[in-house]
C-alpha cells in the first residue's frame, strides 16, 4: 500500500509537465537521426536497383508494423480505460493518450506501401491485377481474372470482392484517417480538463460515450491492417485467427512501453505522487495477462491449421519451421511465452519499476522476434519469383534461400522509422501535463491498492 493517504494538498494544483531541458537533446537526435535514415530509405526504396529496393521493402514493412502495434496500442488502453471507466488508470491515462498519439504519424513512414514500385515486391496479388486488366488501379481485373485458365488467377477472382486495388486504397486511408480522429479527439478531449477551472465529470462522461463506438474503428484497424500488409504477402494464405492473433501482441507490447515509460518517469523524479508500485503491480499483471492471451490465441491459431491440414494454410508454419527459421520459431515459444510467465508470476517483481521494467525490454525483444519471423521468410520465396535472374529460380531448396545483406537492410529500418517513433513519442509527452491533474478520480487513482 502507499506510505500514506495522497491528499489534494500533494498534487501540484497545475500538475506536472516534462521540462525539455531534460528530453530536448534525445527528441532532436531521434528526429534528425529518423530524417536522415528515412530520407536514405526512401532511396532504397524508389532509386536504388531492384534487388536493393525488393530487399528492402520487406525491411521497411517489418519495421513500420512493429511500431504500428505499439502505437495502435496505445490507442487500445486509452479507450477501455475511458469506456470501463477505470479509477486505477486515471493516473496513466496520459501516458496511454501520449504512445497513442503517436499513430497518425505513423502515415510518414507507411506511404512507401502506397506505390507500386514497392507493391511490386510485397504484394504479388497487385501486380497481377495490373499486369492483367493493364491499368495502375486495377480496374477490369475482375472479369480478365475470372476468364483465366490459371488456376491461381481464379482464387484471386474469388478473393476480389476483398482484394481489389481501389478498395485496398480505401482501407488504407481509413486506418490512417479513422484511429487517428479517434485518438486525437480524446486526447484533446482530456487535455483541456487540464485548464477548466470547473473540470467536473462532463468530459469524463464524454470520453466514455465516444470510446464505445470507437472502439470498432480500432478493431477494424488493427485486424484489416493486418490482413493488408501481412498477410497479403501471400494471397493464397488465410488463417481465421490472425486479427486476433496481432492484438494480442499489440496490447501485450503497447503496456511494456507504457510500463518503462512510467518507470523512466517516477525516476526522473516526476509522477511520484500519482504512480506508486500499486500502478505497476496492476500493469504488470496486465502484461502477465497478455502473455498468457498471446501464448493461448498462437497455440489455438497453430492448432486449427495442423488440424485442419488445408495445404494454403500449412504453409504459413513449414516456411517457418525449416533449418533456421524453425530456431527462431522454437525461441517464440519458450523465450515470448515460457520465461516471461515464469517471471511474471512473482508479485514482487511486478511491484518493483526496475525489475518489472527489465521484463518489459525483453517483451519488447520477444515482439520484434515475432514480426520478424512474420515478415522475413516470405522474403526470398517472393523475390525469387519476381527478380529470378537475381536470386535464381529454380534452387533446390528456395524456402532457405538467403538475401544478400538483408538484415543490414533490416536494421536500417528499424532504426529509420523506431527514431522517429521516439521523436513523436517524447513530443507528446512534453506537449501537456504527465496526468489529468484536474480528473475527480486522480485522488481514488493515487490511493489505489490491490
Amino acid at each position: 500500500m502507499a506510505s500514506h493517504i495522497v491528499t489534494s494538498a500533494d498534487i501540484p494544483a497545475d500538475g506536472e509537465r516534462l521540462e525539455s531541458s531534460k528530453v530536448d537533446k534525445i527528441k532532436m537526435l531521434a528526429g534528425g537521426l529518423s530524417l536522415i535514415l528515412t530520407l536514405i530509405s526512401f532511396f532504397l526504396l524508389f532509386g536504388a536497383g531492384e534487388a536493393i529496393a525488393g530487399s528492402y521493402a520487406y525491411s521497411w514493412l517489418f519495421a513500420l508494423f512493429f511500431f504500428f502495434t505499439l502505437a495502435v496500442g496505445g490507442c487500445f488502453w486509452t479507450l477501455l480505460h475511458n469506456v470501463s471507466n477505470s479509477g486505477w488508470g486515471t493516473s496513466v491515462r496520459r501516458v496511454m493518450e501520449n504512445l497513442g498519439s503517436v499513430y497518425p504519424y505513423l502515415f510518414i513512414f507507411a506511404i512507401p506501401l502506397l506505390f507500386p514500385q514497392v507493391q511490386q515486391y510485397l504484394y504479388e496479388w497487385m501486380t497481377m491485377h495490373r499486369d492483367i486488366s493493364g491499368s495502375w488501379f486495377g480496374l477490369g481485373a475482375k472479369e480478365a481474372l475470372h476468364h483465366s485458365h490459371n488456376p491461381h488467377d481464379h482464387l484471386l477472382y474469388l478473393k476480389y470482392w476483398y482484394m481489389s486495388i481501389p478498395f485496398w486504397y480505401f482501407r488504407f486511408a481509413f486506418y490512417f484517417v479513422g484511429l487517428s480522429l479517434v485518438i486525437r479527439g480524446l486526447r484533446k478531449l482530456s487535455v483541456a480538463q487540464d485548464s477548466d477551472p470547473n473540470p467536473g465529470t462532463s468530459r469524463l462522461f464524454r470520453a466514455r460515450y465516444h470510446s464505445t463506438y470507437t472502439l470498432i474503428i480500432f478493431a477494424i484497424t488493427i485486424t484489416f491492417a493486418g490482413f493488408d500488409w501481412l498477410m497479403g504477402l501471400d494471397y493464397t494464405w488465410f488463417s481465421t485467427m490472425w486479427g486476433v492473433y496481432l492484438f494480442a501482441g499489440s496490447a501485450l507490447n503497447s503496456m511494456a512501453v507504457i510500463i518503462i515509460t512510467c518507470a523512466l518517469l517516477t525516476q526522473a523524479g516526476y509522477m511520484k505522487k500519482v504512480v506508486t508500485p500499486e500502478h505497476f503491480h496492476i500493469k504488470g499483471k496486465l502484461l502477465l495477462a497478455f502473455t498468457i492471451f498471446w501464448a493461448y490465441v498462437s497455440f489455438s491459431q497453430f492448432f486449427l491449421i495442423w488440424y485442419a491440414n488445408i495445404t494454403e494454410e500449412t504453409k504459413y508454419f513449414l516456411i517457418r519451421n525449416t533449418e533456421g527459421w524453425n530456431t527462431g520459431m522454437i525461441a517464440l515459444v519458450f523465450g515470448h511465452f515460457v520465461v516471461p510467465f515464469v517471471i511474471l508470476l512473482q508479485a514482487w517483481l511486478k511491484r518493483n519499476p526496475k525489475m518489472i521494467s527489465i521484463m518489459c525490454i525483453y517483451t519488447l525483444v520477444m515482439h520484434i522476434l515475432d514480426h520478424y519471423l512474420i515478415v522475413a521468410p516470405e522474403r526470398s520465396i517472393s523475390l525469387m519469383n519476381i527478380l529470378p535472374n537475381v536470386y535464381g529460380a529454380g534452387s533446390e531448396n528456395p524456402v532457405t534461400t538467403t538475401v544478400p545483406g538483408a538484415f543490414i537492410g533490416d536494421i536500417l529500418a528499424f532504426v529509420a522509422i523506431g527514431s522517429g517513433f521516439v521523436f513523436f513519442y517524447l513530443r507528446a509527452l512534453g506537449q501537456n501535463n504527465l496526468y489529468p491533474n484536474r480528473d475527480p478520480r486522480l485522488l481514488e487513482s493515487a490511493n489505489v491498492s490491490n
